[in-house]
């Protein structure tokens, strides 16, 4: 491999930094300009450059011309300015990207396409994707819950890519080890269907037996393929996402973030907030506002872990209640999915159980003391709503962390003003801090980035042989004594500035439950020293 091909491939390509001896062993000579340049010295000249950029939207497809490019100095860069480039590169701006993908195709960044008309070539797309790597990591989705915005089909592909950035800018995650995948079962939006220069196949999405054998199909390739595989299913509908992480959790190393990382996060969040009250998880009622993949995977994880400390599973599912379009869930509704039905309640129990499909009215019946919201419905959290969480306890959890920003419930300056500084609160997209009466409120953002990529990082170095609950506990705990909760205004959740801290904590946390539970399969038993040796830094 010589000149072009070299600045070709982004895992190789040094740009204007070759060095003259390199330039002369490779047939770089007079096709690159003649000075030497330091990756400090190429990070500053593009950050200028990008910075001249209007608006998020162009500042995104600069970044992507980088990462396209040229991978070590696009995540150099990244590190040096990752609270910046987060919702730039990830959510909210790439929702923009995903709508207008077909539009704006320009590189495929090395993601592979499989089309569920074709079972018979997923291993050969899988080679040509992988080509001589050594795949570790894959994110997969098939793109039809994307973030707040639906089904995007083939244009999906952009959050698997998107995922695997946050993974290498934040834990460490060696970007020739990864594999973004979008899986095209069609589309049940019309308006691809409709749009002669839409990339994904032209037909409605496929459910059912078939759709499930492509899966299938697709794991037990990959899984022969890359033997210490860590598979990472990502926006799946709500009617495929817990079946399928269902069916394989117990037999591979696998992770589902709407489910499990969303409530990884949240519940990282209730304890920080429970931390500053002194109270117990064991004596809060929780209002799911949105009974979707994330809404219940959250339910599930904080159900779970009230039963690890003490209560029964009948006693735990009493302090939950699900809302979801259909209005508090109860158990004689016909169109309720498999992850809603243990929280669907009997309308017998309710005097007012007609009534029940409007939040104010469920607040002020069932008295929460902890409303997350994952509906994407906006402004669902009004002020009378913040009002009344704050007479069921004198310090209320309100989480509105719908994404992206035009999805969320309430912004974090109305849940503070509205409960008067009383509710702790985190948010679904990066928020500003707010002064409010002479203290200053940091929001934490309840992001998954704070968990999986850590989490990733600890199943590889590890090499687990599952992931199970105990270490997705474990990982939760972890977020836990990264901020000073004596001070006013503390966030409950770790600031994302810190998060290559927290992903390393967080690894460590996950790989040494593995090993405890006789899961880790590395050769190294030392986990923290195993995590410190595969982490990879951008470096020529």
């Amino acid at each position: 491999m010589r000149a072009h091909e070299i600045l070709n491939n982004p895992f190789l390509n040094k740009g204007t930094a070759f060095t003259e001896a390199e330039r002369k062993s490779l047939g770089l000579v007079g096709i690159l300009p003649p000075y030497v340049q330091t990756i400090d010295q190429q990070a500053e000249q593009t950050y200028q450059q990008y910075l001249t950029k209007p608006n998020d939207l162009e500042k995104r497809h600069f970044l992507m011309e980088i990462f396209n490019t040229n991978r070590t100095l696009f995540y150099y860069l990244f590190n040096q300015h990752i609270v910046e480039f987060n919702p730039i590169v990830y959510d909210p701006t790439i929702a923009d990207t995903i709508e207008n993908y077909s539009h704006l195709f320009v590189d495929t960044q090395y993601a592979a396409y499989l089309d569920i008309n074709h079972p018979e070539n997923i291993k050969e797309t899988l080679e040509n994707a992988a080509g001589d790597r050594k795949i570790r990591l894959i994110v997969v989705t098939d793109a039809e819950g994307i973030l707040g915005i639906g089904d995007w089909g083939t244009q999906g592909v952009d959050i698997s890519v998107g995922k695997l950035m946050i993974y290498t800018a934040a834990a460490g995650i060696d970007p020739e080890c990864v594999l973004p995948i979008v899986i095209d079962a069609g589309t049940t939006r019309q308006e691809l269907l409709n749009d002669p220069l839409y990339l994904g196949n032209h037909q409605e999405r496929l459910y059912g037996d078939d759709y499930y054998d492509f899966i299938d199909q697709f794991v037990n390739t990959a899984e022969d393929m890359f033997p210490k595989l860590y598979l990472h299913w990502e926006d799946f509908g709500r009617s495929n996402a817990a079946t399928i992480l269902n069916k394989y959790k117990n037999i591979i190393p696998t992770f589902n973030d709407d489910i499990q990382g969303t409530g990884i996060v949240v519940l990282g969040g209730i304890f920080g907030s429970l931390d500053i009250t002194g109270e117990k998880l064991t004596d809060q009622v929780y209002l799911c506002y949105g009974g979707g993949s994330a809404g219940a995977g959250i339910s599930n994880r904080v159900h779970a872990e009230m039963v690890s400390e003490g209560l029964s599973e009948e006693e735990a599912y009493k302090r939950f209640f699900m809302v979801d379009k259909q209005g508090l869930l109860f158990d004689d509704m016909t169109d309720l999915t498999p992850a809603q039905k243990p929280f669907a309640k009997k309308r017998s129990d309710f005097a007012n159980a007609a009534e029940m499909t409007d939040l104010l009215t469920i607040i002020k019946t069932v008295k929460p003391t902890i409303l997350v919201g994952t509906s994407t419905d906006p402004g669902a959290f009004t002020k009378e709503v913040v009002e009344a969480m704050c007479s069921n306890t004198a310090r209320p959890i309100i989480f509105p962390i719908s994404n992206p920003t035009k999805k969320l419930e309430a912004t974090a300056q109305q849940v503070i003003e509205w409960s008067d500084g009383k509710a702790f609160v985190a948010t679904g997209v990066p928020s500003d801090t707010i002064t409010y009466k002479g203290v200053d409120y940091q929001i934490g953002q309840a992001n998954n980035a704070l968990i999986y990529p850590g989490l990733g990082l600890g199943m590889l170095a590890s090499e687990a042989s599952l992931l199970t609950d105990e270490m997705i506990g474990a990982a939760a705990h972890s977020l836990s004594g990264l901020v000073d909760l004596t001070q006013a205004g503390a966030p409950v959740l770790p600031p994302f500035q810190y998060v290559a801290d927290v992903s390393i904590k967080v690894a460590e946390a996950v790989a040494n439950m593995a090993k405890s539970q006789g899961l880790a399969q590395a050769k190294e038993t030392d986990m923290s020293k195993a995590v410190k040796n595969l982490k990879w830094y951008p470096e020529y």
